[in-house]
């Protein structure tokens, strides 16, 4: 017994030793493919330089001054130098009202704003993609990307004499028409609306960019085979173009419910007022009249902080939902 435990230890060990050094052959050849390919692919490597210091500087570098949510954060000590402070700030935030009522309008802001317009870029390049004349296509969309080029202060400096109740082009129009003019920026339902519709003006051209170039991946001999078999263009989008492009909307409606506590600050601030404030106060706003006006750093750094984990944890929630029910989802 003694000898055959003896001879089965040696013949692992032998075993061990072999895959030991099949590992670390392995290992080698990869270390050595991967230098030949830094080599060979030198000037592609160098220029991911800049975009790896952006993301560095910018992105991880300041993701330190996280820290000053849990200190109570003096200015001119610094964030190493500032007392800790513990979970005080959070309870801070937990325990004011306003803070409830400044996350019930980001989150129905932003609910209201992806049920309106998510729909709205892919519907968009759905008719577009049926433009046959290509210099008439070119230039529709180039009218409509030019929003989102647009500043929220030019938009607001545009949009506010228009809508205002006593004079404005839009009123002026209601009134013709004989109904009663709105008060599109101190009724707080109207305001909500006049924000939706704006956002949803603003972004629909750009964000139509992404399901363009989808469609165009398309394979072009599916839509003849469809038209042979006698399928017209709206049975052609329903079976053909629409699970063609099903993955990119997927992916992109997880990476917009990622961003539910996530809010602009631009239009929001310009587009809101004293009258409809229990509406148009949101998180960035708060952050800002709190963080800035007040100078209470450490409660506004709690307040993103604490925005960003929650969004992480919808973001890995809406994946896994994702991948639950098709497999196309972010990883």
């Amino acid at each position: 017994m003694d000898d055959y435990l003896k001879y089965w230890s040696i013949q692992y060990s032998i075993h061990m030793k072999g895959a030991y050094i099949v590992q670390m052959k392995l290992k080698s050849e990869r270390s050595k493919l991967f230098i030949k390919g830094l080599i060979r692919d030198k000037y592609y490597f160098l220029m991911l330089i800049p975009v790896i210091a952006y993301y560095i500087i910018f992105c991880y570098a300041p993701m330190y001054g996280a820290v000053v949510a849990f200190k109570d954060y003096n200015i001119f000590a610094g964030i190493s130098s500032s007392p800790w402070a513990g979970f005080y700030n959070f309870r801070r935030i937990f325990s004011t009202i306003d803070f409830y009522t400044v996350l019930r309008n980001t989150l129905m802001l932003n609910v209201l704003s992806l049920i309106a317009g998510f729909p709205g870029p892919i519907i968009l390049a759905l008719l577009l993609n049926e433009l046959k004349y290509l210099p008439f296509k070119k230039k529709i969309q180039t009218v409509l990307y030019l929003p989102h080029f647009i500043s929220w202060i030019v938009i607001a400096n545009i949009f506010i004499p228009m809508l205002s109740p006593g004079t404005g082009v839009i009123n002026l129009f209601i009134k013709s028409l004989g109904f009663q003019t709105v008060n599109f920026l101190s009724n707080e339902t109207a305001w909500v609306f006049t924000y939706i519709i704006l956002n949803i003006w603003k972004g629909i051209g750009w964000g139509a960019i992404i399901y363009i170039s989808a469609i165009s991946s398309i394979d072009k001999n599916l839509y003849e085979a469809a038209t042979i078999d006698g399928a017209g263009k709206w049975k052609q989008c329903l079976n053909i173009t629409l699970p063609g492009i099903s993955s990119t909307i997927i992916v992109h409606l997880i990476l917009r419910l990622g961003k539910l506590m996530e809010i602009g600050f631009e239009a929001p601030f310009v587009l809101g007022n004293s009258l409809v404030s229990e509406v148009s106060e949101v998180i960035s706003t708060y952050v800002y009249r709190i963080g800035l006006l007040a100078a209470d750093i450490s409660r506004s750094t709690a307040i993103g902080l604490f925005q960003s984990v929650v969004n992480l944890f919808i973001l890995f929630f809406a994946n896994y939902l994702a991948r639950r029910i098709s497999d196309d989802a972010i990883y």
